[in-house]
């Protein structure tokens, strides 16, 4: 049988467009850790405001409240590279999954801080195993050239989680003084649906090279990218894992300092740049620093400000794999500051319009999800060599937890002390040094296979 060259390209296409949704279907289902991410973090937005009512806790105890998530992610992140790398991706993100289902309940049951903080703590941990394991899964399964997008549907997952949760308080607000409890239980039902399409994914073929199982791996692969192109890549894993020995030695060896660093400082000016003061605390801060609003509109700001982060998110996604990740990174820091500096502006000026600040808040809001959301998830995936790739990456995410939960425990303490525009003031200078490090330090990944990135570094 002969195949004319216009039918054997057709097939071709045809072939490469299933492998693509194909790889988009498992990208998606491993999203869906995202979309919990985003709502069990954001939901303390609206929960804080119900929980001060009915248990009256101190600024310091509303900080433990809102703070303890984070502790437990930390933990989480921290312990992502052991679990990951010992019993592989699909495993470990199992694991996140049952976390994810049992602990939101235990939360809604909680009758009093100390319990809710404890419930709180452990869906941290689901979260923590999750952040780490969720962008090094889709990285490690996407072509390059889709990498970025791909990546950043587990943002977009986040974002979407954030404005469910945003929905769903204002929503829920209207059934009483119990309210919280039932903002917190509704995430059960989706860690359901993450478990159950965990179920039919595959493992990562990298991680299945790195144990020697070249079979299931190149199985994989083939289904991922083509039968052609399988053995080519297998060969290409196989090479640069080469020498290398897996272990925390190798993650702190000096041919690692340079993206270990990038990496790290990368997660930690993500979140000490100040987003989680509005993510988590932004009905605290209009209820109580913007004159004249009540809860129910701090709660329907917060749904303005989730749609927005929403929209940005979509458009970083369309434009990292155009425009590169330093541009975008670059971009988006420097709005930051930008935004950062009109709040202040307005908060320090008396009579200054309340719509002005609020503005203000999304325009800051739209450039942290342009760039800084999606942005240090995807540079930590894809920087790291093959067989260190968890540890280091664990390592990076729990440096980014850690300054998630500086920023969060700290916010209402310094709100007191520097006021509203002092905190503020802070956050856009660190918005502004995070633009010269970017300018400075971080690679352009764009369009280039993880292989490729590793060997980059020895140059």
């Amino acid at each position: 049988m002969v195949v004319s060259p216009s039918s054997s390209g057709s097939r071709s296409g045809d072939a490469s467009a299933q492998s693509l949704g194909y790889v988009v279907l498992l990208s998606t289902i491993a999203a869906i850790s995202g979309l919990l991410f985003g709502y069990n973090t954001a939901v303390i937005n609206g929960v804080l405001l119900f929980l001060r009512r009915q248990f009256a806790p101190s600024n310091l105890a509303s900080e433990i409240a809102a703070s303890s998530l984070l502790v437990g992610a930390l933990l989480g992140a921290a312990g992502a590279s052991i679990v990951g790398d010992r019993y592989g991706r699909k495993k470990s993100l199992m694991g996140s999954a049952v976390l994810f289902a049992i602990s939101p309940l235990a939360a809604a049951a909680s009758n009093s801080v100390g319990l809710f903080s404890g419930a709180r703590l452990l869906n941290g941990v689901a979260i923590g195993l999750a952040s780490v394991l969720t962008p090094i899964y889709i990285a490690e399964i996407a072509p390059s050239k889709h990498r970025g997008a791909l990546v950043s549907l587990n943002q977009l997952g986040i974002v979407i989680g954030i404005l469910v949760s945003y929905l769903a308080s204002w929503g829920l607000s209207g059934f009483g003084e119990n309210s919280w409890r039932w903002m917190l239980g509704v995430a059960a039902a989706p860690a359901v649906f993450f478990i159950g399409g965990l179920f039919v994914i595959p493992e990562s073929p990298r991680w299945l090279i790195t144990r020697g199982r070249y079979a299931e791996a190149e199985k994989t692969l083939a289904r991922l990218s083509g039968e052609s192109a399988a053995a080519e890549e297998i060969q290409a894993v196989k090479s640069t894992a080469a020498g290398e020995q897996g272990s925390w030695g190798e993650v702190f060896s000096p041919a690692m300092r340079k993206p270990l660093l990038v990496g790290m400082l990368l997660a930690l000016f993500s979140q000490i740049t100040g987003v989680n003061a509005v993510l988590y605390y932004g009905s605290v801060i209009v209820s109580e620093h913007f004159p004249g609003q009540s809860a129910g509109m701090a709660l329907a700001s917060n749904v303005i400000i989730g749609t927005v982060n929403l929209i940005a998110t979509i458009l970083a996604m369309i434009f990292l794999d155009r425009w590169g990740r330093r541009v975008i990174l670059m971009t988006a820091s420097g709005g930051m500051a930008l935004a950062l500096a009109v709040l202040v502006i307005g908060l320090t000026v008396r009579g200054a319009p309340v719509s002005l600040m609020l503005v203000s808040i999304l325009f800051y809001v739209a450039f942290f999800a342009l760039g800084l959301g999606p942005g240090p998830w995807l540079i930590i995936s894809e920087i790291f060599p093959n067989k260190v790739r968890g540890r280091a990456a664990s390592l990076a995410t729990s440096v980014l937890w850690s300054g998630a939960l500086l920023v969060t425990f700290t916010f209402l303490s310094l709100v007191n002390t520097l006021k509203l525009q002092g905190t503020f003031a802070i956050f856009g200078v660190l918005s502004f040094l995070c633009l010269i490090f970017v300018w400075k330090t971080v690679p352009e990944t764009k369009g280039r296979t993880l292989e490729q990135i590793q060997a980059s570094w020895s140059k």
